[in-house]
C-alpha cells in the first residue's frame, strides 16, 4: 500500500503534500478561507459543524488533483480516527438544553453529534460508495490508523483508503492529517507504515 498524497492542516498551518499553502488567517477562519479558495461551490459547508466543515476542506485539497471527481465510485473507503468524537457540536447542544427557562433543541445541531456524519458528508459529496466509518481512540496513534486502514482493504472491492486523523476539539482547535492510500500504488510513492504516518504528522 502507498500514500498516493497527504494533507496535513492545523490551525496554523495547511499542507498538501510538500507544499506548504499559505493563508493569513489562522483557527476557525482559517478553515472558511481554504474552502473559499479551493472549494466555494458547496453551500452545505456552512452548516455543517466543525469537524466536518474541517473533514471537507481536508478531503476537497486533498483530492484536487484527482481526475475523474465525482464518478460514481465503489472502491473507495473513507476511514477516520480521533479522540473527540463529535465533542464540539455536543457541547453546543448541551448548551440549548441546558436549562428549563431556555430549552430550544436545535435538529440542525442533533445531526452533528455523531462523528461518523463527516465521512458521510465526504462520500455524499465524492460519489463514493465504499465503506464508510469513523473510530474514537484515547489519542493519536500511528499503528492504530495504520491498521484500520489497512483493514478496510480486505474487502476486495476496495482499491483506495481517504483516512486518516481528524480531530476537534474546539473550533479553534484542530488537526487533519488524511490520505489517499492505494492498495497498488506506484513504486515512486510513499509507503504507508506507521513511520511514515509519524513523519507526514510533524
Amino acid at each position: 500500500m502507498k500514500i498516493k498524497s497527504y494533507i496535513k492542516i492545523t490551525p496554523k498551518s495547511v499542507y498538501l503534500n510538500d507544499k506548504q499553502l499559505c493563508f493569513e488567517e489562522q483557527g476557525y477562519n482559517l478553515i472558511t478561507s481554504i474552502y473559499r479558495k479551493y472549494c466555494n461551490n458547496y453551500p452545505k459547508f456552512f452548516k455543517m459543524d466543525m469537524l466536518s466543515k474541517v473533514g471537507f476542506v481536508a478531503s476537497e485539497l486533498l483530492l484536487s488533483n484527482e481526475t475523474n471527481r465525482f464518478v460514481e465510485r465503489e472502491d473507495i473507503a473513507v476511514v477516520l480516527l480521533n479522540r473527540s468524537a463529535s465533542l464540539c457540536d455536543d457541547i453546543q447542544y448541551q448548551e440549548t438544553i441546558q436549562t428549563p427557562d431556555n430549552y430550544y433543541p436545535s435538529p440542525s445541531v442533533f445531526v452533528y453529534t455523531l462523528p461518523n456524519i463527516v465521512t458521510g458528508e465526504i462520500a455524499i459529496r465524492n460519489k463514493y460508495y465504499g465503506e464508510t466509518s469513523f473510530m474514537v481512540i484515547d489519542d493519536f496513534n500511528s499503528e492504530v490508523i495504520e491498521q484500520m486502514i489497512t483493514m478496510a482493504f480486505q474487502d476486495y472491492m476496495t482499491t483506495v483508503v481517504l483516512g486518516g486523523w481528524l480531530e476537534c476539539s474546539d473550533k479553534d482547535e484542530f488537526e487533519a492529517l488524511l490520505f489517499l492510500v492505494e492498495k497498488d500504488g506506484q513504486e515512486n510513492m510513499i509507503e504507508f507504515n506507521k513511520e511514515n504516518i509519524n513523519k507526514l504528522r510533524k
